[in-house]
């Protein structure tokens, strides 16, 4: 299922990026080894607009202004160490590391489930930890997921919206990327649980502790395929909006 639904968000990406292309002789030209194109959808004249999602965006540019920030960021600090991390580590160690790194995180996954009354998924949660922490060696493989226990992924943010909270504005955070008001706080809740009451807290020792999130962070964007510029669309803002807000819906509902 969850496949099907990425495969529609591709197509969506894919009729934005042609249709402008083909019926509007007014869109500027993007350097692909330049900044992201600043022209706004909204300058656009009404009769080549393609509408899209309508999405909240009450601080659009603030928003406009971290997507910039995030550009640069990404593109000469986050990226080359990643890089560098690709470079150094096998893709096998890769694969124990991003094993590792999603076993941990059971933990926040287990707590979201019970508070969506999600009893069936966190028992699966529930045992896909236990599984791999013992089988799986500390998480490195993933024997439960070849036995049929598939990991049932949640976050504060989808918990907030099972209870009938709505998305608020959209909202690109440093960094972070793309979110939404109910989203952010639901990261702020689940970092702060995930350090006080989750394995950092077990632990008990702040090295560990910086250790495991720079390597989570690096792992996170070593295992996402999106680039800055890659679209090649001048209204790559709009379409990470309406994607971003598309793809939380369909979290919030499965």
């Amino acid at each position: 299922m969850r496949a099907s639904v990425w495969l529609t968000l591709r197509l969506a990406l894919l009729a934005f990026l042609i249709f402008p292309a083909a019926g509007c002789s007014t869109l500027p030209q993007t350097d692909a080894g330049g900044a992201p194109p600043l022209r706004s959808f909204e300058q656009l004249p009404e009769e080549d607009k393609i509408h899209m999602l309508d999405v909240k965006d009450s601080v659009e540019g603030f928003n406009r202004g971290t997507y910039r920030f995030n550009y640069y960021f990404d593109e000469y600090l986050f990226r080359p160490v990643v890089k560098g991390y690709e470079f150094i580590m096998p893709n096998y160690l890769e694969d124990r590391v991003s094993n590792a790194v999603d076993n941990i995180g059971e933990v926040t996954n287990l707590a979201n489930n019970l508070l969506q009354f999600r009893f069936k998924a966190a028992g699966i949660t529930l045992s896909r930890f236990a599984i791999n922490t013992t089988v799986g060696v500390a998480g490195l493989w993933d024997p439960a997921e070849s036995w049929g226990l598939e990991r049932q992924g949640e976050d504060f943010g989808q918990t907030l919206g099972s209870h009938g909270v709505g998305n608020g504005s959209y909202l690109v955070l440093p960094v972070l990327g793309p979110s939404n008001l109910r989203d952010t706080a639901g990261f702020v809740t689940d970092t702060a649980a995930f350090t006080l009451a989750g394995p950092p807290a077990w632990v008990n020792n702040p090295a560990v502790t910086v250790g495991y999130n720079a390597t989570a962070a690096v792992d996170k964007r070593h295992r996402i395929p999106f680039r800055y510029r890659q679209t090649g669309s001048p209204f790559e803002y709009e379409l990470l909006r309406t994607l971003y807000t598309l793809k939380r819906e369909y979290d919030t509902k499965h």
